[in-house]
């Protein structure tokens, strides 16, 4: 596992249907029904190799969402010729990717080093290890739980705070949105590959365009 592996997902499949995520890639395929969501659920699950690979596919009422992997870092060169794969099957189904509607909704949970807790986390969720320091959903319904390691030095003022990760080119849109809602920005040194913004109580979330935006040219 390398930053190696998602930088050349996004190398090979810049501007396409998928979208690098804190979770790895996903797509977002818009169909006519929940019945044509199962079925071309049924015809991705014939390409080879994605048996037993760790993809979570969702079924809704007008359309299917195929996530590769369920952790940016498992992303591997075996993933790049799937996800095309994947991608010529929805078309051939007249499914229509929509990157709008691809995010990941993560949930950080700050501590100092020797207060890291993860095993409490899954515990408490019922969730599984996928990374040293996250948590999974095993159903795929519900948010990553990620631990945030803090510099030591510094004070914790927050200790959690929520990460929507979304395609590069709706992040603007995305803080748009939040502002119009009544949201503040609280630091926007990252922009645009994310900002900090606050609701009027004071809690903390972050819209970012990373990995999906990163730059294809920084190495590890």
């Amino acid at each position: 596992m390398s930053k190696q592996g998602w930088r050349d997902f996004l190398v090979a499949h810049e501007g396409s249907d998928w979208v690098v995520l804190h979770g790895g890639a996903t797509a977002v395929f818009r169909v006519a029904s929940i019945a044509a969501a199962a079925r071309l659920a049924t015809a991705i699950a014939q390409v080879p190799g994605l048996d037993g690979a760790g993809v979570l596919m969702t079924i809704a009422d007008g359309q299917l969402t195929v996530r590769l992997t369920r952790d940016l870092w498992w992303l591997e060169d075996r993933h790049v010729p799937l996800a095309h794969a994947v991608s010529a099957v929805a078309r051939e189904h007249d499914a229509v990717a929509d990157r709008t509607r691809v995010q990941e909704v993560q949930l950080a949970v700050a501590a100092q080093p020797d207060a890291i807790d993860v095993g409490f986390w899954r515990a408490v969720l019922g969730y599984a290890e996928m990374s040293d320091d996250n948590a999974v959903d095993p159903l795929g319904h519900g948010s990553t739980v990620w631990m945030q390691d803090l510099d030591p030095a510094k004070p914790l003022r927050h200790a959690m705070h929520v990460d929507v990760s979304v395609a590069r080119e709706q992040a603007e849109h995305r803080l748009a949105a939040a502002l119009a809602a009544g949201g503040r920005i609280v630091d926007d040194s990252g922009a645009p590959a994310g900002w900090i913004l606050a609701d009027r109580a004071g809690n903390r979330v972050c819209i970012t365009a990373w990995p999906d935006g990163a730059p294809s040219d920084v190495g590890d």
